[in-house]
């Protein structure tokens, strides 16, 4: 397992497919703006369905800070289309199946089977990483404190 990226760290580019089977890659959605990616054990879960859907709950100010927000697992297109079918979550849920883009985040677990640790990356339009959240039992931080991260980011106002 590679080290986990930390801030300024340079993103890994990737490209998976979306729960409608759309193929995504992370450097496209980098020039709409910032990206929060969120990895999440398992689709339908308990602790994943209040971490996606807080997400989903906090659209307006994502949208406000002009930052796309994308949820990843090992889940198949499958699962993932029926987590967002019915949560109605509205953003990309991207399927890693083998772990492969968990593993170059360096949040794959070392055990065989076991799925990514609970990881937020907030990610620049520069590919670099902007914040990192890790945590595998308060849910609603991970959304709470990319905005907080996005949010100490924005330039001021004009008076």
């Amino acid at each position: 397992m590679s080290s986990v990226l930390g801030v300024g760290d340079l993103a890994p580019d990737f490209e998976l497919p979306d729960q409608h089977q759309t193929a995504v890659r992370l450097s496209r959605l980098l020039v709409a703006g910032p990206v929060v990616l969120f990895f999440y054990p398992l689709a339908m879960s308990r602790g994943c369905t209040a971490e996606s859907c807080h997400f989903r709950d906090l659209a307006a100010e994502f949208n406000a800070v002009g930052a796309s927000r994308v949820g990843i697992s090992r889940d198949t297109v499958a699962r993932q289309r029926q987590f967002d079918a019915e949560h109605h979550l509205g953003y990309p849920l991207l399927s890693d199946p083998d772990g492969t883009v968990a593993s170059d985040y360096g949040i794959q677990r070392n055990l065989p089977g076991l799925p990514p640790r609970r990881s937020t990356f907030v990610i620049g339009s520069d590919r670099r990483v902007r914040g990192v959240i890790r945590s595998e039992l308060r849910m609603e931080t991970h959304a709470d404190e990319a905005l907080r991260i996005l949010k100490a980011e924005e330039p001021a106002a004009p008076l």
